[in-house]
């Protein structure tokens, strides 16, 4: 499912709907005219909504397929990311290495969105926006974000272990490709899993899916798929090139590790990094970007 506004139609340039003898400035005296190539933020805000009441419903089998699409979409963007960035030299390259990793890790976010797919972390500000305005139930959001749990990390694991691990495609022997990319995801995993600290992983989490979130957002804004893609770009690559904890990347990037014995990430400290990027992710979205646009934009709607 992806996250957009149906199009309207084009109002005539008298107003459309209005009476046949109003004169344009009547029309848009008592309705603006919405900007020609975005939804205005009010707009993009009953979007949310929408998007978020109908995911908020969907049955747990269409959770678990969208959920596991959305999970490898992820690690897709993730493995890109590994192998684009392995071979670039700290001394020479410096801080544009996590900005190169940034651009190409948005293809995770691109394929979910354009292609359709139910990410969690996506989800922890649509489904809170739609319990705000009465839409949905709190129990409805527990079993939504439960059902993209079991299936976002179902996707990001077969990656991690199909198509990282036993393609060869990251490999402690082998190409040089192969090789550089092993000692990259090594340094990447054990930064996250090892060196952080607990309350470190919980607010880079929250960081981090406060842009995705903005970047979900933005997207409901644009009108076309060119739009929508540039939209996802920016955001993205600002919470990668800022070692920023994503809970569905860490799905894949974790396990992948820990299948290639790199970076000495053990199941126990892969678990604790899970739980508190969990519990980040989900304040980020929920509260700076769920809850902080309906109270500007949704709050005086009467609740349907």
């Amino acid at each position: 499912m992806s996250y957009s506004l149906p199009r309207r139609s084009r109002t005539a340039p008298d107003g459309g709907g209005q009476p046949k003898g109003a004169t344009a400035q009547q029309a848009g005296a008592t309705q603006p005219s919405a900007p020609a190539g975005y939804n205005t933020p009010q707009q993009t805000a009953l979007a949310a909504v929408t998007s978020g009441t109908s995911k908020a419903s969907l049955k747990p089998g269409n959770a678990l397929v969208g959920g596991f699409l959305a999970g490898a979409y992820i690690a897709f963007g993730g493995l890109l990311a590994i192998v684009v960035s392995a071979g670039l030299d700290p001394k020479q390259w410096g801080g544009l290495i996590t900005l190169v990793t940034g651009l190409v890790f948005s293809l995770g976010l691109i394929l979910v969105i354009v292609g359709g797919a139910e990410l969690l972390t996506g989800n922890m500000a649509l489904v809170p926006i739609a319990v705000l305005s009465g839409r949905v139930s709190v129990g409805q959001l527990l079993r939504n974000w439960f059902w993209l749990t079991i299936g976002n990390l179902a996707g990001s694991v077969f990656v991690a272990y199909f198509l990282a691990d036993r393609t060869g495609v990251i490999s402690s022997h082998g190409g040089i490709t192969a090789t550089q990319s092993f000692a990259r995801l090594g340094a990447l995993s054990m930064s996250k899993a090892v060196t952080e600290t607990h309350f470190e992983q919980f607010l880079r989490a929250m960081g981090c899916n406060w842009l995705v979130c903005l970047a979900v957002w933005l997207a409901l804004a644009a009108r076309d798929v060119a739009g929508k893609i540039l939209a996802i770009i920016f955001p993205i690559t600002a919470f990668v090139a800022l070692g920023f904890d994503h809970v569905v990347a860490n799905m894949f990037f974790l396990p992948a590790a820990m299948f290639l014995h790199t970076g000495g990430v053990t199941a126990s400290n892969m678990l604790l990094n899970l739980i508190f990027a969990y519990l980040g992710n989900a304040v980020g979205a929920a509260v700076f970007v769920g809850a902080a646009y309906w109270y500007l934009y949704l709050r005086d709607q009467p609740a349907d």
